[in-house]
């Protein structure tokens, strides 16, 4: 085999590998990206359900407050 075919052999076998490794990381980057998004949604859908809990509580404190104090111009708004 001549110089210029072992070069040529030796450059395209590095650049398969090289280009095999990248895709391989990239690949794993990529995974990990994914991973932390589905993560962050499980945390937004936990501080919703929190958030709703704490709503409803609150919803039934004022409810019972208005049975024991009414409110004069009681629109069921609260806040005026």
């Amino acid at each position: 085999m001549s110089r210029a075919a072992k070069l040529t052999l030796a450059a395209t076998s590095t650049m398969a590998i090289g280009i095999v490794v990248g895709v391989h990381y990239g690949q794993q980057a990529e995974q990990a990206a994914m991973h932390a998004g589905v993560i962050r949604d499980v945390e937004q859908q936990r501080i919703k359900r929190e958030r709703q809990a704490d709503f409803e509580m609150q919803r039934v404190v004022e409810e019972e407050y208005r049975k024991v104090q009414p409110v004069s111009g009681d629109d069921g708004g609260g806040r005026s």
